[in-house]
């Protein structure tokens, strides 16, 4: 694998002084030629927390003022906003960090490191639940669907506390140090060999848990019921068949290449991959460019809703016709009724997608 950076558009930054969501820690001596234009990282990084915070606040509005007829799948999708409105708070430091280095402190730099490591894990994690329970409504439409609903907040309270638990490595280890550049660092202090290796197995372990384990699932239950929405006649299902879609390819494109990246590193790390210089640098390089696209993710699902799902858009019209904000006539016009519906029952459809 070759890359071939224009000089002018990537300088400024080594790749191996950009820190990576997870343990990381630099085994070979080798000294990087890899750079990224901070420039670019920062205004990316700020794009993204705008879109973040306007666009998952816009979902957590809609869902909270439909609180009679919210679905589990919409106690999820609030959930999965919140998470993604927390992890928009850490942007600014890491902005900050990649355009200079490190400068708040070790006890934000273990808080900052949590956030992040928690919005993965709950990220996922929520996104498996949703599929599962568009599984059930669609191609288990029974009763017992709607009967499952009590259990919702406590399935997100576990969600929660296991990406918390998790995370707790990267509470106990990340710490700030000054790098061999003389630039204080946000990182990882692992110490002795036998502790690195502990480290590489829980993150490859971690990564099969929080990761690979629910896109299995996810897999699994938008396959069957993209098969069963796609043997109906309904166009509402055809576009909700389109949003299924839509929402898995996003996360894909995001999270997996980077995923991958690490576990590949993880291997280097244990010699079951041989590393020499030419592939750490080009390991490096892949490692920070795949975690940028891992941090777009937050702000694309709110995207998806309000382009794809026609219900988000009715249902932040009629907040806005109830505010005074927009005239009725104009929701008679707009608002067209419900075009994207799940279940067999109105209880169990989603007023977000």
């Amino acid at each position: 694998m070759s890359f071939n950076f224009d000089g002018s558009f990537f300088n400024d930054i080594d790749f191996s002084d950009i820190p990576t969501g997870f343990p990381t820690v630099i085994s070979a001596p080798c000294k990087s030629t890899w750079v990224i234009n901070k420039y670019f990282v920062v205004v990316v990084y700020a794009l993204v927390f705008f879109l973040n915070v306007v666009g998952n606040s816009l979902v957590v509005l809609v869902i909270y003022n439909n609180k009679l007829k919210r679905s589990s799948t919409d106690v999820y999708l609030l959930h999965l906003a919140i998470a993604d409105l927390l992890f928009a708070t850490t942007l600014p430091f890491w902005a900050a960090y990649k355009a200079s280095q490190w400068v708040f402190g070790i006890f934000m730099c273990k808080a900052v490191s949590v956030l992040q490591e928690v919005n993965f894990y709950s990220g996922i994690l929520l996104l498996a639940c949703i599929s599962v329970d568009r599984y059930l409504a669609i191609v288990h439409a029974t009763e017992a669907v709607t009967q499952k609903r009590h259990w919702v907040k406590f399935i997100c309270l576990g969600i929660w506390i296991f990406s918390l638990v998790v995370s707790l490595p990267t509470l106990l280890f990340r710490t700030v140090f000054k790098s061999p550049r003389d630039a204080y660092v946000c990182h990882d202090s692992i110490g002795n060999e036998n502790t690195e290796d502990w480290m590489i197995i829980l993150r490859i372990g971690r990564h099969l848990v929080g990761f690979f384990i629910p896109l299995l699932i996810m897999l699994f239950c938008y396959g069957f019921t993209i098969k069963t929405l796609y043997q109906t006649k309904s166009s509402q299902k055809h576009r909700a068949m389109k949003v299924i879609f839509a929402v898995v390819l996003a996360f894909l494109i995001c999270w997996l290449p980077y995923n991958l990246t690490v576990i590949v590193d993880s291997l280097m790390r244990t010699r079951f991959i041989n590393e020499t210089c030419e592939k750490r640098e080009h390991l490096d390089a892949a490692l920070s460019t795949t975690e940028i696209f891992g941090y777009t993710h937050s702000c694309i699902n709110p995207i998806l809703y309000a382009f794809i799902g026609q219900k988000f858009w009715n249902s932040f019209l009629r907040i806005l016709a109830s505010k005074g904000i927009v005239n009725k006539s104009f929701l008679a016009r707009y608002a067209r009724g419900s075009t994207f519906s799940f279940g067999s029952t109105s209880g169990n459809t989603s007023n977000t997608l």
